[in-house]
């Protein structure tokens, strides 16, 4: 849990705590996928947690937007903080194993080994069913 240190001191609270941490975890995940998909086309891994945690931390404590409007936006504020921040779109990454210690059971053997990595290139062919 990266060094947080729980404030419960009975295992039953330990427990809720921990549950706590768990359901904000998954509502965030939620809020941010969410955000993603108002926008066609964006990936929901260029989703920022850090973006989304701060901004809810935001508006817990300073209570704004309490009392929602009759309609309600899938992205909110917390999505309005998401798709401002996103990330880059990640890069397709292909290489072969690299040994990375010397007992490694796929170390490469032989004096023409090529560790360069290669472009990925992804292609899709929709074939249409042959007619009757």
């Amino acid at each position: 849990m990266g060094g947080r240190v729980l404030r419960a001191r009975t295992p039953t609270g330990l427990t809720q705590e921990i549950y706590a941490l768990l359901v904000t975890y998954h509502l965030l995940r939620t809020a941010m996928a969410d955000a993603t998909a108002t926008v066609p086309g964006t990936d929901p891994d260029r989703a920022s947690f850090t973006i989304a945690w701060q901004a809810a931390r935001d508006q817990l404590t300073h209570a704004a937007g309490v009392i929602a409007d009759t309609v309600i936006d899938l992205a909110g504020t917390i999505g309005q903080h998401i798709l401002a921040g996103l990330l880059p779109a990640r890069r397709l990454r292909t290489s072969p194993r690299i040994v990375k210690r010397a007992i490694s059971k796929y170390q490469a053997r032989g004096p023409k080994i090529a560790r360069a990595s290669y472009k990925a290139t992804i292609s899709i062919d929709i074939l249409a069913p042959p007619e009757p």
